[in-house]
Order: C-alpha cells, then sequence, then structure tokens
C-alpha cells in the first residue's frame, strides 16, 4: 500500500505557475503587436525611402500623345 501524504506547496505553486503563464501569455500577445507596429513602420520606411519610381530603368513616357524617342 502506498503512503500518501498530501504536499502543503502544491495548490500554492500551481497557482503561482498558473500567474505565470497568463503573464508570459499577456506579454507574448504585447510582443505579437509590438512586432507588428515594428513591421508597419519598416513598411512605411522603405516606401519613403525607396519609392518605386527610384528604379535604376527610365521611365517610360506615359504622356497622352507622347511617341517614343528614336535613338
Amino acid at each position: 500500500m502506498l503512503n500518501w501524504r498530501r504536499d502543503p506547496g502544491y495548490e500554492q505553486r500551481m497557482k503561482q505557475l498558473v500567474s505565470e503563464t497568463e503573464q508570459l501569455r499577456q506579454e507574448n500577445e504585447q510582443l505579437r503587436q509590438q512586432n507588428a507596429r515594428g513591421r508597419q513602420l519598416l513598411a512605411k520606411i522603405d516606401a519613403l525611402c525607396f519609392p518605386p519610381e527610384s528604379s535604376s530603368i527610365p521611365a517610360i513616357a506615359t504622356e497622352p500623345g507622347s511617341k517614343p524617342s528614336s535613338p
């Protein structure tokens, strides 16, 4: 037969573990939100610093009636 004794600190440790787990979940959610905001800001910086028109390929004239130049 097993000799079973109640562990007096078990419930307290479980409550502490649950509390720490919840705190980590909240911190992870905050980090997810901060990372998402950081990605948004980086995308805006990229758009401002490297606009599509900054390509090294010369732009093609798009004015109505414009004709391509002959070499």
